[in-house]
């Protein structure tokens, strides 16, 4: 019974030593690779080049006070839509007290003067009436009246003008009203009620009571690289599209190149602009982050082929792909046009039927070998 066991161990650890050098052999055999089969097929190339940047208004206004003061009221919000001259706020002046002391000052000395010159006419119309003294000395008097008068009523309209911002000559015209200058949508009320602003003049911008931009009139700005400007050309159809918004895109039209580039983190940047379509029913903001896809060529129903499958030779200047001859594989140069990066297109050298060399295959112990 020992001798039997001791020869069962003796098969088994023979069996065991065989086993492992034919595993071993059939390791280091190197199998043959197996290539993807490719063919022609007609496609339409698009080469593109892609712009980043933003969705704007091509009128966006800034609507700023004419006059200093306090906002008293405001009649707008974000996301209102306003007309040319609707009111958006009233500003209550706090008059500067030089101008104010000054104009109070006029109209007491324009008072002065209307009482003297009225003096002077009451007491020489008696006097004309008689024909003591002519008419015309009489229209002298007569005149530097209504003058004086004159100057009063301007002197009192300076005053209403320096304290409340409106004076009676004016009438409705009132400097402390903030009106729209467009039509359009207001994008931002940066003041609240309370808040001080400061008129726009020579020397400051002044504070911004509301912007207001025109909505159905939107561009893209961006910017493209200068390998790439030299591709574009005015009038190139765009399609732009948004982050913010899944599954949509727009067209626009190329309209604007910008004759100098700018250096941004180390590259030339040439800034772009596009005219929005915007379609009935679509809706855009200000201030989208946005894509543009510049077609640069495009070319349809041609032979086309996977670019992967070519290879370039180092000039550049000539490429070939390999076609199945048999069980083996022949080079064969070809004439390529345009590119868009996955597939190119094919002017000669093969035709629709030619069955090319493509990607190695994956072998099923998830080794991959290099084409032989």
């Amino acid at each position: 019974m020992k001798r039997i066991i001791k020869y069962a161990l003796l098969f088994l650890l023979a069996f065991l030593f065989i086993w492992t050098l034919w595993f071993l052999y059939q390791k280091s055999v190197s199998k043959p690779p197996v290539f993807n089969l490719v063919k022609p097929k007609v496609a339409t190339i698009v080469q593109k080049t892609v712009a980043n940047g933003t969705i704007e208004p091509r009128q966006e206004i800034d609507i700023k006070p004419v006059v200093s003061g306090v906002i008293r009221q405001l009649f707008v919000e974000a996301g209102q839509k306003v007309k040319k001259g609707d009111q958006l706020a009233t500003v209550q002046i706090v008059p500067d007290m030089l101008s104010l002391s000054q104009a109070e000052s006029r109209v007491n000395s324009a008072a002065i003067a209307v009482s003297n010159a009225r003096m002077n006419y009451d007491r020489n119309k008696p006097l004309a009436d008689k024909g003591v003294i002519s008419a015309s000395e009489m229209q002298t008097y007569d005149i530097a009246l209504r003058n004086a008068m004159q100057e009063q009523e301007a002197a009192q309209d300076a005053l209403q003008l320096v304290r409340d911002g409106i004076s009676k000559s004016t009438g409705s015209a009132s400097n402390t009203i903030v009106r729209s200058t467009i039509d359009g949508m207001v994008l931002d009320v940066p003041v609240k009620v309370g808040s001080s602003v400061i008129e726009r003049n020579n020397f400051n911008e002044g504070t911004t009571i509301a912007t207001v931009a025109d909505m159905n009139d939107l561009i893209f700005k961006g910017n493209v690289d200068e390998s790439e400007i030299g591709k574009v050309r005015l009038g190139m159809p765009v399609v732009i599209t948004v982050g913010a918004i899944d599954s949509a895109s727009w067209d626009a039209e190329l309209e604007y190149i910008a004759p100098k580039g700018v250096e941004n983190n180390g590259a030339i940047q040439f800034e772009i602009r596009a005219a929005v379509k915007v379609k009935e029913g679509q809706t855009l903001r200000a201030g989208y982050s946005a894509n543009a896809d510049i077609v640069l060529a495009r070319r349809d129903s041609v032979r086309a082929i996977p670019e992967s499958v070519i290879t370039f030779n180092g000039s550049g200047d000539s490429a070939f792909v390999e076609v199945k001859n048999g069980k083996d594989w022949k080079k064969t140069y070809v004439k390529t046009g345009l590119s868009d990066g996955v597939n190119i297109e094919v002017l000669g050298g093969i035709g629709d039927t030619t069955t090319l060399k493509g990607a190695m295959k994956v072998m099923e112990e998830g080794n991959q070998r290099p084409p032989m």
